[in-house]
């Protein structure tokens, strides 16, 4: 098992519980989910959503995800990517993402004690 992680709002996630699946923007529009491993998330949350608030990190347990799980190459580096909804049960965490001060962020504790017992 892989600890993945995706980063959404939290009114997505919120629907998605009502809905039963999640369904991001970035499925229709590119045809997958876009998601991080725990030491490239940070680095994706810094360049695409600095600043912005009412964010949620979803933990993602691989084995579970039913929809097909691509580890493909964009920026020089492999990242997964869900292509197809992503199904509730595969979420083992929904964590609160909010920015340090500076409009920047950090990994909180939770996802790190996770990805270590894996």
């Amino acid at each position: 098992m892989a600890l993945i992680l995706h980063i959404t709002s939290r009114s997505h996630w919120q629907k998605a519980q009502q809905d039963g699946v999640y369904c991001a923007d970035s499925l229709e529009a590119e045809g997958f989910i876009h998601c991080s491993t725990p030491s490239q998330v940070v680095a994706t949350a810094n360049a695409y959503f600095h600043g912005q608030t009412g964010l949620m990190l979803l933990c993602l347990e691989s084995d579970r995800v039913q929809s097909e799980l691509r580890y493909e190459t964009l920026h020089g580096s492999e990242y997964p990517h869900l292509h197809g909804v992503l199904n509730l049960d595969a979420v083992t965490q929904a964590i609160d993402f909010e920015p340090n001060t500076d409009g920047s962020f950090t990994l909180p504790p939770v996802v790190i004690a996770q990805n270590a017992q894996d």
